[in-house]
């Protein structure tokens, strides 16, 4: 039996394959926002101003309060895009400035 395991070939490890899609880095005080948009199954999250405010720990710009556009994905002066946090999330944001309410979509 012995003369068996001295004669089979070595076992070789196969490589991994890469992963075929790269998680998106999310850094900044948007980050838990994002981490919570991207762990739901939901295709539709609605959460309130005052919950989002909770989340992310701070309140919420009042041009966000106040302006539809805020909530558009256009980028920022500063570099960082707040609205990374849900684009990277694979969804789209539609804010009701009324009743305070932002409807996060999933992207198709």
């Amino acid at each position: 039996m012995l003369n068996w395991m001295k004669r089979r070939a070595p076992i070789t490890c196969l490589p991994r394959e890469p992963d075929s899609e790269l998680q998106p880095v999310v850094s900044g005080k948007y980050l838990l926002l994002y981490k919570y948009l991207h762990n739901r199954y939901a295709d539709t999250v609605v959460l309130t101003f005052a919950q989002i405010e909770s989340l992310i720990g701070f309140s919420l710009p009042d041009q966000a309060r106040i302006n539809q556009q805020w909530w558009t994905n256009a980028p920022t002066a500063g570099g960082t895009n707040y609205s990374d946090s849900w684009t990277l999330a694979r969804r789209v944001a539609t804010p009701n400035l009324l009743a305070q309410t932002v409807v996060f979509a999933r992207a198709s």
